[in-house]
């Protein structure tokens, strides 16, 4: 390439940069990066996967992760958005032009319209159960059988799956389609809220629920008697799922922050809200459980077929039938609106489309991807026998949120770690005064322990299907 033609490139750069915005403030920040970690995997993906590895063990190594993993690639991959003010791709790109290495950052993009396409699918069906829930579906005597029957009616019916996952990506489209501040800011601080209020008060109903004990005693109490191989993966998977990490949301959302914010608070406070709200989801979920009288096990249909059954026997049931499929909906919205974000950045920032054609571009894009996801829970069905679709939403559950996720945060602390270097990192993070406590601890995670570590879970995934 010539030396005239990379200077009209990066003159082009330039201008996209200076015209893609900013967060108003560090607070909006947060609400959105937030927003963006606490999802589905926080109140789906979360109570499920303690629920099937045994409770309180798995917690602790859930934790453990999110400690020595998810918060040193945090940072790395915010200082690297902020730093280069650029997409996944264009981050990569300036920090190491002439190299393979922007196409860690492609693998981010991928992974991330990959989530998008199956994340949407079970989004959609939250729009779904807040509807039912309106009606009063979910009490006056709601059974455990009839609750499976309205399950199975609605992912067997394929032109509903198919709608509903259309209706979300096109909710998530209009909010990204607003922009930075316009749109995904202002969102995360009407939506973010009233997350916060109608979680606080689920959980002040669950935990006074009677026979909620055995539920907390469930979350909290070790037990690695039932906690595997396979548990350890799932903790690292949905620690790096649930902090959209490993697909370049960060560098995304770190890139519209100012030089002025305090990059290492404004990380620490995304973890923090982060993890503590996903044991928070978990003290709504549990204690509820066990006062039903149901199984903690009941894997990704627990916040579907058995949490539906709980309501009617709550005082004030419709209520709280509403209040928490709302609470589903809005989390949903706020991580699809980081997922698109991070694919809509790419093409404004490295391909110069206008914002308007990005979004609405790749959100059908995306819908075409979602569509065999949808129809493949029902397996059953024509339409899915004709694509083939059997578990394809497993499949792709899989490998763009356990595989694409775990390859990626490596990349990305080698990277930071031996290319562009700890010290460029640091130095990124300390802008306009922040302090960086541990500074050598946070070098040493993310130059050894977070590339070997995930290294490690992924080889014996892959040897032992640990993630399948």
């Amino acid at each position: 390439m010539s030396r005239s033609t990379n200077a009209t490139e990066d003159s082009i750069l330039s201008t996209n940069v200076a015209s893609r915005g900013k967060w108003s403030s560090k607070f909006g920040f947060v609400l959105a990066a937030a927003g963006s970690a606490i999802g589905l995997g926080n109140i789906w993906r979360f109570p499920y996967t303690v629920g099937e590895n045994g409770g309180g063990a798995f917690v602790l190594v859930y934790l453990l992760f999110v400690a020595l993993i998810g918060v040193p690639v945090l940072l790395a991959e915010l200082s690297m958005g902020r730093s280069t003010e650029r997409s996944a791709v264009g981050a990569f790109k300036k920090l190491m032009p002439d190299s393979w290495w922007p196409a860690v950052g492609g693998l981010g993009v991928l992974c991330g319209f990959g989530i998008l396409s199956f994340y949407s699918v079970i989004a959609g069906l939250t729009l779904s159960y807040l509807y039912m829930a309106a009606q009063g579906k979910f009490t006056g005597g709601f059974t455990g059988a009839e609750s499976e029957q309205v399950f199975g009616a609605l992912t067997s019916n394929p032109l509903a799956t198919v709608g509903l996952t259309a209706a979300f990506l096109v909710l998530t489209a209009l909010v990204v389609r607003g922009g930075i501040s316009g749109g995904i800011e202002r969102a995360a601080k009407i939506l973010m809220p009233i997350f916060l209020v109608i979680l606080l008060i689920l959980v002040g109903r669950a935990v006074t629920l009677p026979g909620a004990d055995e539920g907390l005693r469930f979350l909290f109490a070790f037990d690695f008697s039932k906690l595997g191989a396979a548990g350890i993966m799932s903790a690292l998977g949905q620690a790096l799922f649930s902090m959209s990490l490993g697909m370049g949301a960060m560098i995304t959302y770190g890139s519209y922050l100012r030089k002025e914010d305090n990059l290492p608070s404004a990380g620490l406070t995304v973890a923090f809200f982060d993890t503590g709200l996903a044991l928070v989801a978990g003290l709504m979920i549990f204690p509820a459980v066990f006062a039903a009288g149901l199984e903690p096990e009941a894997g990704p249909k627990l916040i579907f077929i058995v949490m539906a059954t709980i309501f009617d026997t709550l005082p004030f049931g419709l209520f709280f039938a509403v209040a928490f499929y709302g609470l589903l909906a809005i989390a949903a919205l706020t991580s699809t609106i980081s997922l698109l974000e991070v694919i809509v950045a790419y093409f404004v920032d490295e391909r110069s489309w206008t914002r308007e054609k990005a979004v609405w571009m790749m959100t059908a894009a995306c819908f075409a991807l979602a569509v065999p996801s949808a129809l493949s829970l029902n397996p059953s069905s024509s339409l899915a026998d004709m694509v083939d679709t059997n578990d394809f939403l497993d499949l792709a559950n899989i490998v763009f949120g356990n595989y694409f996720l775990s390859i990626g945060a490596v990349f990305i602390c080698l990277f930071v770690g031996w290319k562009w270097g700890v010290a460029n990192a640091v130095a990124e993070m300390r802008q306009g005064g922040a302090k960086l406590f541990a500074a050598p601890l946070w070098g040493v995670l993310v130059r050894y322990v977070c590339p070997v570590a995930v290294i490690i879970v992924l080889i014996y995934a892959a040897a032992t299907n640990s993630y399948l």
